[in-house]
């Protein structure tokens, strides 16, 4: 196959395999049976549907990427996008908690854990017997992370962790959460460090829920330390080294945003094609008007250069080559293609498209956190700037 992208990696290949239509039909299904029937009900109610996350790990969907001996199902990325876009098409709630257990919380102890680390955490976590946490952002730090205020200073054989992180998916229901802190002076790339704090331990706690635009289904809250005490061995690493695996976990979660995107752009495609052939206006489907027409065909072709380079990320982080240009490319392309899509979702549906009796208004304020979560659509500019000018 001729390379569709000038600087494709040699053996980049778009197809499809067996274990992607596999996982992603399995995924499929389940969206339609667990998941279609309580999405207003859950969005409504800002309802994180935790008994869900035990059937999806009862499936090898919470560990996707987790080798088998820990438990997991042992897939690559491109299974991992495939289930992570299915289900997105059907909740980005559900469909963004998925990907925070996985890539962020799992995913940090899965690259840099230690072999006794990996043990005591991984099983529970790629079974869904454990919820997985991430934390990261602060209140006066978000693309800043460098000067966060979360401290902890080791005492002995343990870690006093004061402060509070911001925005974090599973902050109140995770089991387990891996938490970057400042062990050196602000501002210092080698002064954070990642620390895994199990919940129970004294001194950790949840604060407020966010009370949010989408996503509702997912859950977003504080998490507060106060003299929380930690063993040393729950340290991922060495000390001073949080801050570079926060940044190649991120690669791999920005790839999870784009997938979470893709699923959304096309969730709201689809509703919008299958809407306009239904639709009649002067005695024809309004999908015979050429001005509807022309929306699908920009989404259409949108929708399929960000798959291409989700699966074109998907692949290099397979193959474990650098991925920090085309991550950045593909997480800020697809969220900005499911807020388009999105939009022009409820353009096509007209006033139908602003009530809650049809998809499309959640697609709308589902999309939008795609551009501002793990990081903004303006720093995936700055990321790939540096990336080619380098």
């Amino acid at each position: 196959m001729s390379h569709l992208l000038t600087d494709a990696p040699a053996g980049f290949d778009f197809s499809h395999s067996e274990n992607q239509k596999m996982i992603g039909q399995m995924a499929r299904d389940f969206a339609e049976r667990h998941i279609k029937p309580h999405v207003a009900e859950w969005d409504e109610q800002q309802h994180f549907p935790l008994e869900l996350f035990k059937q999806l790990g009862e499936m090898g969907l919470m560990g996707v990427l987790v080798p088998e001996e820990y438990g997991g199902s042992g897939f690559g990325y491109a299974e991992y996008v495939t289930v992570i876009s299915e289900i997105a098409k059907v909740c980005g709630g559900i469909g963004l908690s998925l990907a925070a257990h996985n890539s962020l919380g799992t995913g940090h102890i899965l690259a840099f854990a230690n072999e006794e680390q990996k043990q005591r955490w991984l099983p529970k976590l790629a079974t869904g017997e454990w919820l997985g946490a991430w934390g990261l952002t602060e209140a006066n730090t978000g693309s800043d992370a460098l000067r966060m205020a979360t401290t902890a200073v080791l005492d002995g054989d343990e870690y006093v962790i004061n402060g509070a992180k911001n925005w974090i998916t599973h902050g109140k229901s995770g089991d387990v959460a891996v938490v970057m802190v400042r062990t050196g002076n602000k501002g210092d790339s080698h002064g954070i460090s990642a620390l895994v704090v199990e919940r129970g331990t004294p001194g950790f706690s949840a604060g407020k829920k966010e009370n949010k635009l989408g996503m509702r289904a997912s859950e977003t809250t504080e998490m507060i330390f106060d003299n929380c005490r930690v063993p040393k061995t729950n340290l991922l690493g060495a000390e001073g080294e949080g801050f570079l695996q926060a940044m190649k976990v991120l690669d791999g979660g920005r790839i999870s945003i784009a997938a979470l995107s893709l699923g959304i752009a096309k969730g709201a495609f689809e509703a919008a094609v299958a809407y306009s052939k239904e639709r009649h206006q002067f005695g024809q489907p309004i999908s015979s008007f050429q001005g509807i027409s022309f929306k699908l065909a920009d989404m259409a072709t949108e929708i399929e250069a960000a798959e291409l380079l989700v699966m074109q990320a998907a692949d290099l982080k397979n193959r474990h080559l650098p991925v920090t240009k085309q991550s950045a490319m593909a997480k800020y392309f697809a969220s900005e293609v499911a807020v388009r899509c999105a939009n022009e979702a409820v353009q096509i549906f007209g006033g139908y498209g602003y009530t809650k009796d049809f998809p499309v208004e959640k697609f709308y304020r589902d999309a939008k956190l795609c551009t501002i979560g793990e990081g903004t659509s303006e720093i995936q500019k700055i990321v790939i700037s540096r990336e080619v000018l380098k």
